[in-house]
C-alpha cells in the first residue's frame, strides 16, 4: 500500500514513519508533507495514494480545507491532539481518528481496519447497471391524476425525485405525479444517454440540467429546470461520470 503522511510536527512525522517501517514494512511512504499548501500541491499533481495519515491542525490551517481544493478519493486516518474534530473527520473520508501521542497498537488497529475495508470492497466490486438495447428503454410512464390515468412520454419528463419513501415524476411544465417504481428501478429502464442519477434523490433528464456551479469539497451544485425545492448536489464519487455524461 502507498501512503502519504501530512504532519507539520517533524518529530511526530518521524515517529509515524518509524512505526510504519517497523510494523508494516509493506507500506510505501510516498512523501511526508508538512503544510496544508504542500499537501494541496502534492495531491493536485500526483496520483492518489492508497491512504493518507493526516494531522488536523497544521501550521497554515486545518487539513479539512484540503478537501475544498482537491478531490480526495482515498481513505484517511486522522491524527490530532484534539478530540473536538472527530465528526468533521468522518465527513472527510475518515476511517479512524487517532489522538496524539500515537502508540503503535492504535496505528496498527487503524491499518487493520483499512485492510478489512479494502478486502471487502475488492471482493465485491461495484458494477454499473446492465445496459439494455436502446429499443427496449421505457418510452412512457403511466401516472394517476385524480381519477384519470395519464401516459407521459419520457421526452416530456424533466426529472424524478425520491422523498419520504415516495417517488415523484416532474414534467417539463413543473407538474408532479407519484409513480410506483423505486428510483433505482426507474433508472434501469431509462436511456442513460438522456437521464443521469445525480445523487440518491434525483434522476434527471439532460434537458432539465440548468446551471452547474462549483460547490464545497469538490462537489457540484446543479440548478434543475423546473426548479427543485432543495439544493441538488453531485457528489465527489459521481463527479467524473457526470462531467463525462454532460460532455457526451
Amino acid at each position: 500500500m502507498k501512503c502519504l503522511i501530512l504532519e507539520d510536527e517533524l518529530p511526530a512525522a518521524a515517529r509515524l514513519c518509524q512505526m510504519l517501517n517497523e510494523h508494516h514494512p509493506e507500506v510505501e511512504i510516498l512523501a511526508t508533507i508538512h503544510s496544508l499548501g504542500e499537501g494541496i500541491a502534492w495531491l493536485q499533481n500526483r496520483s492518489s495514494p492508497d491512504f493518507i495519515l493526516m494531522d488536523i491542525n497544521l501550521s497554515d490551517g486545518l487539513s479539512f480545507e484540503l478537501f475544498d481544493h482537491v478531490n480526495v478519493t482515498c481513505p484517511v486516518i486522522f491524527t490530532t491532539a484534539h478530540d473536538e474534530y472527530w465528526m468533521h473527520a468522518f465527513e472527510h473520508n475518515g476511517i479512524d481518528y487517532l489522538l496524539k501521542p500515537i502508540v503503535p497498537d492504535k496505528l496498527m488497529a487503524a491499518l487493520a481496519k483499512l485492510d478489512r475495508l479494502r478486502s471487502h470492497f475488492n471482493a465485491v466490486p461495484w458494477k454499473k447497471p446492465e445496459i439494455i438495447q436502446s429499443g427496449q428503454y421505457k418510452k412512457r410512464f403511466l401516472v394517476k391524476k385524480g381519477s384519470e390515468l395519464l401516459s407521459i412520454p419520457t421526452e416530456q419528463i424533466a426529472y424524478f425525485y425520491a422523498s419520504q419513501k415516495v417517488v415523484c415524476l416532474v414534467n417539463k411544465e413543473g407538474q408532479k405525479f407519484v409513480v410506483d417504481p423505486s428510483l433505482s428501478e426507474i433508472e434501469k429502464k431509462l436511456d442513460p444517454e438522456h437521464f443521469f442519477r445525480l445523487n440518491r434523490q434525483i434522476l434527471a433528464a439532460r434537458d432539465a440540467i440548468g446551471k452547474v456551479k462549483s460547490y464545497a469539497k469538490s462537489k457540484l451544485l446543479v440548478d434543475l429546470l423546473p426548479a427543485f425545492q432543495e439544493d441538488v448536489v453531485v457528489s465527489q464519487e459521481t463527479l467524473a461520470d457526470f462531467k463525462a455524461w454532460m460532455d457526451n
